[in-house]
């Protein structure tokens, strides 16, 4: 019933959405320019053909070739398309995007009731809707971009790894990493989170042995008191159990080393204990993504390059701050579980237990914060130059407005990144959490120009694991995403302008 529903209700806003953006936008858009063609060359079977300026692989071309292939013989009997290379219209080729989306929500869906199996199926229903309209996922669902397909096949990747199904996702990492290869990073995420999941549930093989050696050792106990032991023995008896209880402790914590302590250390000293002794069963599970990986290393090699083409201008940069501003900006998406009195509060408690810790955390953070700002904060050429981009208005008007701006920002850089680690730790381990903060410096750092979509696939990853219990604040960010996506789309569509050195219609953009 909720994928029928979820399915059901991202169709209702994505049919109208489709033809109304068609109707006003008809022609390839910004890097539709690029994709639309380069598909299109692959719907002719011109497989050897490629644009330079693609930067990334041809992994949405295909997913194109395979959806429009299930259409082209409904399209042929209705005598709508003529030939196959006729079907790739730049509609249909948007519509690519529509259908991944579907997919996508029910992807959410299953991933949310399977971390939460005691959530009620409406609410798990309605969560999924909402995080469907999140902004920076909704918009691209209706034009050409690889950022639909690439969350799409990341999650698919991880919902079948928290299944077990280990094969099956490194095959659809492939997949994900062939329509963008910094889903690279994401494979490795996945996979170090498949190694976590089988750790838990030997760590808890091992409490129910331990609980087993417990109950046995406890029924032992009764029997020899049914045996009727003297009272003139029970200064021995005494002794025994003094015993029974030591053994049973020295079992306890040989067989679990965490049973005491819930530590970072702790838990990354349980998981090498744990992998060098299933070993052999920790090499099957990682050798496919190992595999995955090892190509893409081989590629990169090869290509000289993670991109494949506009190599100078995606050079690979240390861009520290962006780091801050995803952030910023999934703080700001999720703002009821990050900016409340509530989770001020909890920071505060959380810094202030032990007051001499939380002064250095606070003061290393601030200071990797101002140095990323001052040495490691870029201006790319495109930002500076493109006004079809929000963030280009928002570097010039908030940014940089000032020189002292981007330093004042400092304490809300900080605080969402506590406030982010803080709502995952509540429900994950701290080295998952600590994974994941790796995963998205490696994946946002080497990038040098600023595109909030780039930060998708990490936020969602985020707001899946962020305990959000109130219904109130699932309404409040559906009522922000649907606000959002309504002026978006309004000003995309009924605000152009055009470039007195360049002819055409502009249109703004995320």
């Amino acid at each position: 019933m909720g994928r029928t529903a979820v399915a059901s209700a991202v169709t209702l806003w994505l049919i109208p959405f489709h033809i109304i953006v068609n109707r006003f936008v008809p022609d390839p858009y910004m890097d539709e320019i690029f994709h639309v063609p380069q598909a299109q060359q692959y719907c002719r079977g011109n497989f050897t053909s490629w644009d330079p300026m693609i930067t990334t692989p041809p992994g949405l071309y295909f997913l194109s070739l395979a959806y429009i292939a299930s259409l082209f013989p409904g399209l042929f009997c209705m005598r709508a398309m003529p030939s196959f290379s006729g079907s790739c219209t730049t509609s249909i080729l948007r519509l690519t995007n529509g259908v991944l989306a579907i997919v996508c929500s029910i992807l959410v869906y299953e991933i949310i009731i399977h971390l939460r199996p005691s959530l009620d199926d409406k609410i798990a229903t309605f969560r999924a809707v909402v995080l469907s309209l999140y902004p920076l996922h909704w918009f691209f669902t209706f034009l050409y971009y690889t950022d639909v397909a690439s969350l799409t096949a990341v999650l698919a990747m991880y919902l079948l790894v928290l299944k077990k199904k280990y094969i099956f996702s490194s095959l659809v990492g492939t997949v994900s990493v062939l329509v963008r290869q910094t889903n690279i990073i994401w494979l490795l995420f996945v996979a170090c989170t498949g190694v976590i999941e089988l750790a838990q549930s030997h760590l808890k093989d091992r409490e129910e042995e331990i609980d087993k050696v417990r109950t046995s050792k406890e029924n032992d106990d009764l029997s020899n008191i049914h045996k009727g032991v003297s009272v003139i023995s029970k200064l021995r008896k005494r002794r025994i159990n003094n015993g029974v209880k030591n053994q049973k402790k020295l079992v306890v914590e040989t067989l679990n080393p965490m049973v005491h302590s819930s530590g970072l250390l702790d838990e990354i000293y349980s998981i090498v204990i744990i992998s060098w002794n299933h070993f052999l069963e920790l090499l099957v599970l990682l050798s496919p993504f190992l595999m995955v990986f090892a190509a893409f290393v081989a590629f990169v090699c090869w290509n000289g390059s993670i991109v494949l083409g506009a190599k100078d201008a995606h050079a690979v940069s240390p861009h520290f701050a962006q780091f801050l501003y995803y952030g910023v900006v999934s703080s700001l998406f999720t703002f009821p579980a990050h900016f409340s009195f509530s989770q001020a509060a909890t920071l505060s408690h959380q810094l202030l237990k032990n007051r001499l810790l939380g002064f250095f955390q606070g003061f290393i953070a601030l200071a990797l914060g101002f140095l990323s700002v001052k040495f490691f904060s870029i201006a790319h050429p495109y930002l500076l130059a493109d006004n079809r981009h929000y963030p280009f208005y928002l570097w010039r008007k908030v940014i940089n407005r000032h020189w002292s701006t981007k330093y004042l920002m400092l304490p809300f850089y900080v605080y969402s990144w506590f406030s982010i680690v803080c709502n995952l730790a509540k429900n994950q381990k701290k080295l998952w959490v600590l994974v994941y903060v790796i995963a998205c410096a490696a994946t946002l750092i080497p990038t040098p120009l600023i595109e909030f979509r780039y930060y998708t696939i990490p936020f969602f990853f985020m707001v899946l694991h962020t305990e959000i219990i109130d219904n109130m604040s699932w309404l409040l960010l559906g009522f922000l995403y649907l606000c959002i996506n309504c002026f978006t789309m309004y000003v995309f569509l009924f605000l152009p302008f055009s470039w007195a050195h360049e002819a055409g219609t502009q249109r703004f953009i995320w």
